[in-house]
C-alpha cells in the first residue's frame, strides 16, 4: 500500500508552536487562507484576518522565514508557504457547577501548529517578479514591503533629528512667546492684556461682595482696577519729575 509524504518528511524549513490554547478546528480555518501563498501575501492576509489565532500563526510564519534566512541562507523574497497544518493537542478537562447538584464538563482544547516554507519554483518566481516589476512601474505597489518599512522608519528618524537640531529644548519658556506640543512643534502663546489685569484677589473679592451676580461684579471690578492703574501712572511720572528737580 502506498502512502503519501509523512508530516515530518516534508521538505523545507519549518517552525512550530506547541500547546497553543485554541482548538485545531479554529486554527485550520486560518491556515487554509495562507497555504501555497508567497510569504509576503500570507503575512498581509494574517495581519488583517479577524481571528485571534491569526496573531499566533503570523508569529510562527515569521519564525519559519527567519529560520530559512539564517539557517538555510534562502532569500525571504523567494519563499512560499509549502505546507501548514494544525494537530490536536491534549484537552484540559474542567467542570462547571449546574442546577440540582449536577456538573457539566468544559473541554479546553489545545493544538500544535506547524508552518513549512520552501523556495518557489524558478518559473513561478520569474512570473511573480515580472508582475511585481510591472506593478512598480505603474506605481501600484512597492518592490519589497520590508524595505519600504525600513525607509519610512529612517525618514521619520531623520525628521525628528532635524527638529532637535533646529531648536534646542534646554532654554527656559517662562518669558518666551511660544511653547511646544508633544511632537516638538512650536506653538505660539496668545497673550491678553485683560488676562494680565485679572488677578485672583480681585475676582475673589468681587464674588464675595456680590454673591448673587458674580459675573457682573467681576467685570466691574476689572474695569475699576484698570482705571486705577491708569490713574496711578501720571502720579508716578510726576513724583519722578519732582525727585529730579530736588536733586
Amino acid at each position: 500500500m502506498a502512502f503519501g509524504t509523512k508530516t515530518n518528511e516534508r521538505p523545507g524549513t519549518r517552525a512550530s508552536v506547541r500547546y497553543l490554547r485554541v482548538s485545531a478546528y479554529k486554527a485550520r480555518e486560518v491556515l487554509d487562507l495562507i497555504r501555497d501563498l508567497h510569504v509576503d501575501d500570507a503575512d498581509g492576509i494574517l495581519e488583517f484576518t479577524d481571528r485571534a489565532v491569526a496573531t499566533d500563526i503570523r508569529k510562527v510564519l515569521a519564525s519559519a522565514v527567519a529560520n530559512a534566512e539564517k539557517n538555510d541562507e534562502i532569500d525571504p523574497n523567494e519563499l512560499y508557504v509549502s505546507a501548514c497544518f494544525a494537530d490536536e493537542g491534549p484537552t484540559l478537562k474542567r467542570w462547571r457547577p449546574r442546577a440540582r447538584g449536577r456538573a457539566t464538563r468544559i473541554r479546553k482544547r489545545t493544538c500544535h501548529i506547524t508552518i513549512i516554507v520552501s523556495r518557489m519554483d524558478p518559473k513561478k518566481l520569474e512570473q511573480r517578479q515580472a508582475r511585481t516589476e510591472a506593478a512598480v512601474g505603474r506605481g501600484g505597489v512597492r518592490r519589497d514591503a520590508a524595505e519600504a518599512r525600513r525607509a519610512r522608519v529612517a525618514k521619520s528618524q531623520a525628521a525628528r533629528a532635524a527638529r532637535e537640531v533646529d531648536h534646542d529644548h534646554d532654554h527656559d519658556h517662562d518669558d518666551a512667546d511660544h511653547t511646544h506640543d508633544e511632537d516638538g512643534n512650536i506653538v505660539p502663546i496668545e497673550a491678553s492684556d485683560a488676562d494680565e489685569d485679572l488677578t485672583d484677589e480681585v475676582i475673589e473679592q468681587a464674588e464675595a461682595d456680590n454673591p448673587a451676580e458674580p459675573e457682573e461684579a467681576v467685570e466691574a471690578a476689572v474695569e475699576e482696577a484698570a482705571e486705577e492703574a491708569q490713574d496711578d501712572e501720571p502720579e508716578t511720572e510726576a513724583s519722578d519729575d519732582a525727585t529730579e528737580e530736588k536733586s
